[in-house]
């Protein structure tokens, strides 16, 4: 039988510096750039401390500046990070990003255009990083198994062969462990190396392993190849007993099974949002779902928080948005549904102490 929970909520993987170019432009074309910290899990580590809630992040860094950078900076939002490793050997992971979406597959060339905004350009310098060495002898079960939920994505394992190793050790069922959960976050610029034996269809038997799981529709038909919508990835994905997905602009699906076994099936409308930068808000949207589950709401206030902490990222230039304060957010997630249709989000709208929740909020009738 394990301890006690510590936290509530354990965050394992990669946290990296990034550097977002100064000026809109072509990564080669940008004369400078703003440092800041990228990881799905930290974001998600650090949304759920602004939530209020008792967080863990472990990782492994570098013992250079940019390790302490990250430490300094995901502590400075109420994240225990005492447990992360130091690597003396290994460097901490950058990588440079301009502020338009990731790809969820090949990006087109210049002889393919598609007519959409274009994609972000992402460059990893993270092969042979501090935590791409994180492995199931260096990840002790005391500390991954210390929070009520433990939170995982897909980018670990595609790491390294060890990443791979403890994603495997830590989706497999056993008992006295937490809840586990998953978000796909499929990067297909990761599983393009040819030095991973494994292809992205693994993410699919990791994510079975686990309690609760969020993919977005774009995500599962690129990874897996599951079309259909929702119902489809359901089928494919029945092991969970809380499956949501994520579906754009339209909303979220969360499939929960319930005590006699069988599905009930919510849907919550995504909200209209003045969008400053598209970076973040899965993460947002994953720590907005935790929060929710952690405090034992309906499903469907916690899709609604989810959808509130990714407009709170959406709203802000990098990847971490300020979640609105939880009394603010528990009076939007009651709204009815035709209340919830008319509200729009944009800069400032998560601090209404500052900018005024009646300006930053704004009700809008057109359908």
């Amino acid at each position: 039988m394990r301890p006690a929970p510590s936290v509530d909520v354990v965050c394992l993987g990669e946290s990296m510096v990034t550097f977002v170019p100064s000026r809109p432009g072509r990564l080669a074309e940008v004369p400078a750039f703003a440092r800041g910290i990228g990881g799905a899990e930290s974001n998600v580590a650090c949304g759920l401390a602004g939530a209020g809630h008792s967080v863990r992040w472990i990782s492994r860094v570098g013992t250079d500046g940019f390790g302490d950078h990250l430490l300094t900076e995901i502590a400075a939002t109420g994240v225990d990070v005492g447990h992360v490793q130091r690597d003396p050997r290994r460097p901490t992971g950058i990588y440079f990003r301009t502020a338009g979406e990731r790809a969820t597959e090949s990006e087109p060339t210049e002889s393919e255009p598609t007519g959409e905004e274009p994609l972000a350009e992402v460059v990893y310098y993270r092969a042979g990083s501090a935590a791409s060495a994180m492995s199931p002898a260096l990840m002790p079960r005391e500390q991954t198994w210390s929070g009520r939920v433990l939170h995982l994505t897909g980018i670990t394992p595609a790491l390294s062969p060890d990443c791979l190793a403890l994603t495997r050790e830590l989706t497999a069922r056993a008992p006295g462990r937490p809840l586990v959960s998953f978000d796909l976050n499929y990067r297909v610029s990761l599983w393009e190396d040819p030095a991973l034996n494994e292809g992205p269809g693994v993410l699919l038997d990791l994510a079975r392993g686990c309690d609760l799981v969020f993919v977005g529709e774009d995500e599962a038909e690129a990874a897996w190849g599951i079309r259909g919508g929702a119902d489809a990835i359901r089928a494919a994905l029945p092991e969970p007993d809380v499956l949501v997905v994520k579906q754009g602009s339209d909303g979220a699906t969360a499939y929960a099974r319930g005590a006699d076994g069988a599905d009930t099936v919510t849907f919550a409308p995504a909200l209209r949002v003045d969008v400053v930068a598209p970076v973040g808000a899965g993460d947002a949207f994953a720590a907005g779902f935790l929060s929710g589950t952690l405090r034992g709401l309906p499903v469907e206030r916690r899709l609604r928080h989810g959808h509130l902490m990714a407009a709170a990222a959406l709203t802000v230039p990098g990847d971490l948005g300020t979640p609105p304060p939880r009394a603010y957010a528990d009076r939007l997630v009651t709204l009815d549904a035709a209340e919830w249709g008319t509200l729009r989000f944009g800069p400032g709208w998560a601090n209404p102490e500052r900018s005024g929740a009646d300006t930053a909020v704004v009700e809008v009738t057109d359908p």
